[in-house]
């Protein structure tokens, strides 16, 4: 890395499968926090194709931001570095984005079929309470995610900080 690293957080989700929308909602509440100009906050959405594009950007952190189910009480927050190495195992058939959701890991390997490189990619989830259903589409979070949303905003800005020291202190090159 020359210079400082640049942070793109990727929140995603659908607002219309009720918790899914978790990373939306992140999205909102960071838009109105201020944070260090080397970290970009979009709100894609379900729009994988727009993700993987900005991923050709050449990040050197991604944080998505997403629902994660991991079987913890809804609410559950979790900070996942998955490892990148198993995007090499996945067949093409794997890389099929979906229209109305998106699956990070997806579009990763979208990304990287284009020529994205990844340096580190985290994963800011929240164990969801409910998805909803296409036909039975659930606008608005459950109770327990509602409340996990100023820790996952503080936790997300915690993350950055902590990149951009490590960078500083010669932990990141």
């Amino acid at each position: 890395m020359i210079g400082r690293p640049r942070i793109l957080i990727a929140c995603i989700g659908n607002i219309f499968l009720g918790d899914d929308a978790f990373g939306v909602e992140v999205a909102k509440r960071l838009a109105s926090r201020k944070l260090p100009d080397e970290a970009r906050v979009v709100d894609y959405g379900i729009r994988g194709f727009d993700l993987a594009y900005a991923l050709m950007d050449g990040y050197d952190v991604t944080i998505f931001v997403d629902a994660t189910q991991r079987g913890g009480e809804p609410g559950t927050l979790y900070i996942i570095e998955p490892d990148l190495n198993e995007l090499e195992a996945a067949d093409s058939q794997a890389m099929m984005v979906e229209t109305h959701g998106m699956n990070p890991v997806k579009v990763l390997l979208m990304a990287r079929s284009m020529g994205a490189q990844f340096n580190r990619v985290l994963l800011v989830g929240c164990e969801p309470a409910t998805l909803g259903s296409e036909e039975e589409w659930q606008m608005g979070l459950s109770e327990p995610v509602q409340a996990a949303l100023n820790k996952a905003v503080e936790m997300i800005e915690s993350l950055v900080t902590g990149i951009l020291n490590e960078h500083l202190n010669g932990a990141i090159p």
